[in-house]
Parts: C-alpha cells; structure tokens; sequence
C-alpha cells in the first residue's frame, strides 16, 4: 500500500511538472503564432484540451494546489479501497466451516480455518477460538476488544481524505482573493474601471473556486464509497462475533459437560 501512495505521488509530481512546462512554452510563443494557430486548436478541441487551458488561464501557480490535493487524496482513496476489498470475505461461508469443526471437537482446525483466511472477520474470530477454554465471558470480552482494533485498521487515513475535501475548497478560494486582489491592482494601475481591466483576475478568481470545488466533489464520492465499505465490513464483523459466541456456547455444552 505505501509503493502505491508513493507511485501515485510521483506520477502526480510529474503530471504537475508536465503541465508547469506545457504553460511556459505557450507563454513564450509569439502573439501571431497563437493567432494563426487558433482555427486548428478549436478544431481540434476536446475535454483533455480544454482543461489544459483553463488550468493555464487560471494561473498554475494556484491552480497546482489543488491539483496536488487531488492527487494526494485519490492516492489515499484507492490505498483504503484496494485494503477494504481484500478485507471483504464470504462471513457467511467462513462462519460456517468454523461450525462444522468445532461440532466435531476439532478447535485447532476452526483456528487454522481462520489463521488462512484473511479480513478482520477471521482475525476477531481467530481471537475468540484463542480463550475458548477461558470461558464466554472472556472470549466476549476478547472479541469485542479486537473488534475494535480491526476497526480501527479499517478507518485508517480517512482523517486525511477529510482533510483534502476541506482544503482543496480552501485553496481554490486563495486563489479567489488572490485573484480579486490582481484585479483591483490593474484598475489602480489604469485608473480606470473597465471590463477589460477587470476580466484577467476576474477569471483567476471564478476559474480557481471551480476546480477547487470539482476536486472536493471528487474527492467526496470516493470517501463516501469508502465509509460505505467501512460500515458493510463491520456489520459483518458484528454479526460473525455474535454467531461466533453461539457456535462456542454450542461446542461448551456439548464437550464441557
């Protein structure tokens, strides 16, 4: 999970240098080049196009900072998601092959049961299978004290997905204000109030809350994909404790007479 993160960081280092690049030679060319050039761009136009201008438009310097919070926070989505899908098991199935060794008395088969299965379904039960012959009260115990280690593990990093759907907001409205401040630097400048004056940071302004905003809304629809996950895996986490503790209670009064 930690080469993942750190590949998507590089690939998005990269993508932020190729775009920072991308800008400095259009910057460069000639007025009349852009002119003759202009027919064949709109032709040739596409979504992939346009977001390239209007991420130049809206300055790189402070379009870049959201960038990188979107970067940064998919990378953490996709690490929580590629760990809750391999968290994800059939408890129903697994909960049934544990049932079927302990009523034939064979207790280190259910463990090696869930000693090869992973998840936290086969952790907590695993614990419990630890403690059968302490009694029910401490196998509870143990299960539910676990239980709230493994979900724990489960909500690692979401504190950070959060934290980049409440500042990639944030960082468009730097650019906002900055923006804004550009404008009214121009119109002291020129001493006049007019359209043409004001369009240049006007657009900075309204193009940096956009994209601040779109990668927020991004960002939100993986962390709500992942909060759904989280809650699936537990209730099948709580469910699987409480089958647990029946099918031991069965296995006490059927050998511990």
């Amino acid at each position: 999970m930690k080469k993942l993160f750190a590949i998507l960081a590089v690939m998005g280092v990269l993508s932020f240098g190729m775009t920072q690049t991308a800008m400095a030679q259009e910057a460069s060319a000639p007025a009349t080049e852009q002119n003759d050039d202009a027919a064949p761009v709109a032709e040739e136009g596409g979504l992939h196009k346009e977001l390239k201008t209007k991420f130049i438009e809206g300055d790189a310097g402070f379009m870049s900072l959201p960038a990188i919070a979107l970067v940064i926070g998919l990378a953490f989505c996709i690490e929580r998601i590629i760990y809750l899908s391999l968290a994800e098991v059939n408890a129903k199935k697994l909960m049934g092959k544990v049932e079927a060794a302990l009523e034939k008395g064979d207790v280190e088969g259910a463990k090696t049961i869930c000693r090869n299965t992973r998840g936290p379904v086969a952790s907590i039960c695993y614990q419990g299978l630890m403690r059968i012959d302490e009694g029910l009260d401490v196998v509870e115990r143990s299960v539910v004290s676990y239980g709230g280690v493994q979900a724990g593990y489960l909500e690692k990093g979401c504190s950070w997905i959060t934290l980049f759907i409440a500042m990639a907001p944030s960082l468009g409205f730097i650019g906002t204000v900055v923006g804004m401040v550009m404008a009214f630097d121009k119109i002291q400048q020129a001493g006049d109030i007019s359209p043409t004056v004001v369009a240049g940071g006007m657009k900075v302004a309204l193009i940096t809350t956009i994209f601040g905003l779109i990668v927020a809304l991004v960002l939100q629809v993986f962390y709500n994909y992942i909060l759904a996950k989280i809650e699936a895996i537990t209730s099948e986490m709580e469910d699987s404790s409480i089958t647990l503790l029946d099918i031991i209670m069965k296995y006490n009064l059927k050998y511990k007479k």
